[in-house]
Order: C-alpha cells, then structure tokens, then sequence
C-alpha cells in the first residue's frame, strides 16, 4: 500500500472544504470561529457544543470530548480509516493524493 502524506492532504483540504462537505449549520459565528451541533454524537440541531476553528483547520466538542483536524473529523463522521479518508477527500473534491515519495537506491 503507498503511503499518504497526511500533512500535505491537510494543507490541501480544509476545515472550510469538510464542513461544507458535511453540511455543517453553523449556529454563531465569530472571526474564524464556527458553533453548532456536533457532527459527530448527533446533537440538538439548536446546540452549540461543537466549536471549529478555521484559521487553525481544529474542531473540539465541549460535549463528547471529540477534537482533531478536518481529516480527523471527516474519518470519524464518515468511519473510515485516516487512510480511506484522504482518499475519499482527495476524490470528492478533485485534489490529486500526495503520495509519499519512495527513497531511491
């Protein structure tokens, strides 16, 4: 299996891109601050526990304890493998994979 540079896909994809994939309803807005219902434990649409940053691509949950980056987030709402993820995010939003380069002998 060839190996993904994660941290090339999260410079690629953004906490904007995934929310927007995921039909977040931000419930307040501030800056780069986003509240609202958790994706992730399914809470009240009125709730606002599920704090996202997007300067900083992070999200955290003050109910469930969830926290993590957009690629975090996508896998976890999504139950796929970190792996499967960047695949899926790659393909659906037409970004080529960054594949790890392999060392040459």
């Amino acid at each position: 299996m060839r190996g993904i540079d994660f941290r090339e896909v999260r410079a690629l994809i953004s906490m904007a891109d995934v929310l927007e994939l995921l039909g977040f309803q931000a419930r307040e807005s501030s800056g780069q601050q986003r509240r609202g219902p958790c994706l992730l434990h399914g809470s009240d649409e009125s709730s606002r526990v599920f704090s996202v940053n997007l300067a900083k691509n992070a999200f955290q949950c003050f109910k469930c304890g969830a926290v993590g980056n957009q690629l975090d987030l996508w896998a976890a709402v999504t139950k796929q493998s970190l792996y499967q993820a960047a695949l899926d995010l790659c393909q659906r939003l037409n970004r080529d994979v960054p594949w790890l380069k392999t060392a040459q002998r």
